[in-house]
């Protein structure tokens, strides 16, 4: 059942995403060559902690960390460890948060020091490729209006969707209906409305677009080992341009 919220709560929800975007922006000076993706991990909990919020993923389903770190071929849910971030890595961060009763959640994916050419033109594609998507969440679109601009983005440049995972609806819960997939044919799925608030997140990889899950149980890679990017707002479908919540202005 897809739910439309009201002012009231969409006011709770844009506090918490706005904790979620201000935890991304703080971690962002953390990312240098020779820190852990665990460090980073207790950045982030300290912070949205400090912000009387809770980390959304942390405990959801049993996931150990309070955000999600994948590096380089590690497409999604890469676990925080003790691994030393290398000069030319890219990091996925994902995180959520929790609090008065309503989730945030978003992602980008960071450059470590300086990447190669061809990973900065993985990072710039997808981000462009989530407000491609964004734009088409307006209202009387369909969901997958949303899907088939960003797989158009994507596949124009030279790389491909996963198909795996989707964006999803988000309010008193971290997933909600409808699903957003990254691809497929356009005017297909549920009508959008206003009210509804959406989590929009391409992952998109410079080589095929399989992808499997290793023995932890949460990390996905890349098959092939190629790099894998991911970018992800939560936005409000309004009657006019959709509102990003996870940005500060």
């Amino acid at each position: 059942m897809i739910i439309l919220k009201s002012p009231e709560e969409i006011e709770k929800i844009a506090y918490s995403c706005i904790i979620v975007a201000k935890t991304l922006d703080y971690l962002r000076d953390m990312l240098k060559p020779g820190v852990t993706t665990k460090e980073i991990d207790r950045a982030a909990d300290n912070y949205i902690s400090s912000n009387d919020a809770i980390p959304a993923f942390k405990g959801y389903r049993g996931y150990p960390a309070s955000i999600c770190a994948s590096v380089n071929n590690e497409v999604i849910h890469g676990i925080p460890s003790d691994r030393v971030l290398e000069e030319g890595d890219i990091l996925g961060i994902d995180l959520g948060v929790y609090k008065d009763g309503f989730y945030g959640d978003a992602a980008c994916t960071f450059p470590v020091g300086k990447i190669d050419k061809d990973a900065e033109r993985l990072l710039r594609v997808t981000e462009e490729s989530l407000y491609v998507g964004i734009q088409n969440a307006r209202e009387n679109n369909r969901v997958s209006d949303i899907s088939h601009s960003i797989q158009k983005h994507i596949e124009s440049n030279g790389f491909t969707v996963v198909r795996a995972f989707v964006g999803h609806g988000i309010g008193r819960d971290l997933h909600e209906e409808p699903q957003v997939p990254n691809f497929g044919p356009p005017g297909r799925g549920p009508r959008l409305m206003s009210g509804m608030t959406l989590a929009i997140e391409p992952m998109v990889n410079e080589g095929g677009h399989e992808v499997m899950i290793l023995d932890d149980g949460w990390t996905a890679v890349t098959l092939d080992g190629k790099l894998s990017a991911h970018f992800e707002h939560t936005i409000l479908v309004t009657p006019d341009e959709p509102r990003i919540l996870t940005k500060i202005n």
